[in-house]
């Protein structure tokens, strides 16, 4: 299969395109699109048929749940049982945005998409090119990362290619995704909401909103191998390079001198703070970073940029740094630096 490459200059001038991608979408093929949190892997949620190609491309774990998008609140009726209260007042707070509830699902939505779960993960992002696409195809849209399952989440279209190059048909480039990190993922089908997946809308905005939100403790350990999860990126190792990572607490003196006392006879590098890169400068180890310590929104966009280079470099391991956890955004990168090592941690 020869992977076609779109890139998108404006709505308008690229009409045709999307016309075209909606069309794949609509004959049970698979599309990759930007969105404003990382770019998706997107099939026509009705069709259990199309949500197979994404399991199939990303070699997908079946038990993983995807997450599916609509581009009008409208949608959710055609998905969901209901729309409870607390659904429409997150929506008036931060849809569209990087925002995904959990909800009842209605039998249009085939087990494929949700794991067997009686529930359905459903958000409509803000990014105009993604909207554009899910309208075009006529419509809702399952659409988990478009990456090999377990690598870093691609914020770029040439992250895609490099993955699914000849696996999908494809690829709608619309630059570097804004936020960087996937979306936040709260589930409003218990007796009280709770937080699934850390992100871009932080628990504190959406505590503004409702009151009380439990933490699904799952969010800072591994979840057992038997054990069914309503939100994606909470099960298996994610967002990984091929280097096991180890995140190192600590100062950055001591992360420096315990990284040069262990990285003898080995291909280390290590993921950093910009303000810490030089401190790396003569010791002979590669130093890749992120983002600043001082600006968590920079940390969450440059991170899986930052482990795909790294990953370019074949190395034995990745020593990282981690912004000090709070419920902002520093909570999503911890989450998902986390997933990348495993949640192997060593203080120094």
């Amino acid at each position: 299969m020869t992977t076609q490459l779109i890139k998108v200059r404006g709505l308008m001038e690229n009409f045709d395109d999307f016309v075209r991608a909606g069309n794949l979408l609509k004959n049970g093929e698979v599309v990759a699109i930007p969105t404003e949190t990382v770019y998706g892997l997107a099939a026509s949620a009705f069709s259990p048929d199309a949500v197979e190609k994404i399991f199939k491309a990303k070699g997908r774990p079946q038990d993983n749940p995807l997450i599916v998008h609509i581009s009008d609140f409208d949608d959710l009726a055609k998905i969901t049982e209901e729309v409870p209260e607390t659904a429409v007042r997150l929506a008036e707070n931060f849809w569209p945005g990087p925002l995904t509830m959990i909800l009842k699902k209605n039998e249009k939505i085939p087990h494929e998409v949700t794991a067997g779960l009686s529930t359905v993960a459903v958000r409509f992002p803000s990014h105009k090119y993604a909207r554009a696409v899910i309208e075009a195809a006529g419509v809702p849209l399952a659409a988990p990362s478009a990456n090999l399952s377990g690598k870093p989440s691609p914020t770029s279209a040439q992250h895609v290619m490099r993955d699914l190059a000849g696996k999908i048909p494809m690829i709608i480039d619309g630059g570097e995704c804004e936020v960087g990190l996937e979306s936040t993922v709260i589930d409003l089908t218990g007796e009280k909401p709770m937080l699934l997946r850390p992100g871009a809308v932080t628990l504190s905005q959406l505590c503004r909103v409702l009151g009380e939100v439990l933490v699904n403790p799952k969010i800072s350990e591994e979840v057992d191998d038997g054990e069914k999860v309503a939100s994606p990126g909470m099960k298996y190792k994610h967002y990984s390079p091929e280097a096991p990572v180890v995140i190192i607490e600590g100062d950055a003196e001591d992360f420096v001198r315990y990284v040069i006392a262990n990285a003898a006879e080995k291909k280390a590098a290590v993921l950093c703070f910009d303000e810490e890169k030089e401190l790396f400068s003569n010791t002979g180890i590669n130093a890749v970073s992120y983002g600043s310590k001082e600006d968590p929104q920079s940390l969450a966009h440059g991170l899986f940029a930052a482990l795909r280079t790294l990953d370019e470099m074949s190395l034995d391991i990745i020593y990282a740094r981690e912004p000090d956890l709070s419920d902002g955004m520093e909570q999503a990168v911890v989450n998902r630096l986390g997933r990348a090592a495993a949640f192997n941690r060593i203080s120094v």
